[in-house]
């Protein structure tokens, strides 16, 4: 039995969606290996002991290799655990005002029309394309004035407004493909505009505050830069700054530093857990509606 000519076709069009499937898919697993390869490496090695990171760097911790001597140090020296605890509170804090903020400002430029309605966001883009960073002296200025430095405080204010731009970009657009047909019965039903805020459009937004989350915390839980000009006491110090710690002027605790950096990563792989399955779909969700 021959094939017709819709049948070729077909069988050409699969073949070609598969091998297009193929390709991605390979793309991807090759950015992912790249990606996670010194993540790994840095976990690894910090169950080794000196001579295991320094001969075989790239090995398997083995029975003349293994050590925990890097953690016992971390747990047991310094102050790491309240750097650690610092953080937390940080980027905890930050994130909670960014969603809450955020959510509250773009559901204003979404749902209500006034004048100053265009103006606010081009705002809110100006602020994701101008880096914070260029601020910092004018920053320090402001918060020696208001006797916040050394504080947590000063870090919780700056990473707030460092992602109040993007959080309120992405759930504008966002906001605004929702049905007003939804508020309006909401509306007709007694609600007032606070309830109907926390009850309809919080839960359907739910997904994109996740993906919002995801992408506000890394850079809050990573930075060096604001630690180290506002918040440098030892009562003060975040998880990066305080690895330093364990760096010498001429040595340097190989074994400690790499345990801190794998303790340092489990927020950020547990904020992922969680919210993954919503951050997949804030994403899918932006990509469809955008």
């Amino acid at each position: 039995m021959t094939d017709t000519p819709d049948t070729s076709r077909s069988r050409r069009g699969r073949s070609k969606s598969w091998g297009t499937a193929a390709t991605v898919h390979a793309v991807l697993l090759g950015y992912t290996i790249i990606a996670l390869f010194p993540v790994i490496v840095v976990i690894l090695n910090s169950f080794k002991n000196r001579r295991g990171i320094f001969t075989e760097p790239l090995a398997l911790p083995g029975p003349e290799t293994f050590s925990l001597e890097g953690y016992s140090t971390v747990l047991s020296e310094g102050s790491f655990l309240l750097y650690y605890g610092n953080s937390l509170i940080v980027t905890v804090v930050s994130l909670f005002l960014i969603l809450l903020l955020g959510a509250m400002a773009a559901h204003a430029l979404s749902e209500y029309r006034f004048r100053l309605n265009g103006i606010l966001s081009v705002y809110m883009i100006l602020g994701i394309m101008v880096p914070i960073r260029l601020g910092t002296v004018a920053i320090l200025q402001l918060m020696v004035q208001l006797d916040l430095v050394n504080t947590l405080v000063s870090l919780i204010f700056v990473y707030t407004a460092q992602g109040l731009p993007i959080a309120v970009f992405i759930l504008t657009e966002f906001m605004r493909t929702l049905s007003r047909d939804i508020k309006d019965c909401a509306r007709v039903d007694g609600l007032s505009e606070y309830r109907i805020f926390f009850e309809v459009v919080l839960p359907l937004v739910r997904p994109v505050l996740a993906t919002v989350a995801v992408f506000s915390m890394i850079p809050i839980w990573n930075d060096l830069w604001f630690p180290l000009i506002l918040a440098s006491s030892d009562a003060t110090k975040t998880v990066t700054l305080g690895v330093q710690q364990f760096i010498g002027q001429y040595t340097v605790n190989w074994s400690a530093v790499l345990a801190s950096l794998s303790i340092a990563i489990l927020p950020v792989l547990v904020l992922y857990a969680i919210f993954s399955r919503q951050l997949i779909s804030g994403i899918t969700s932006g990509a469809v509606k955008g």
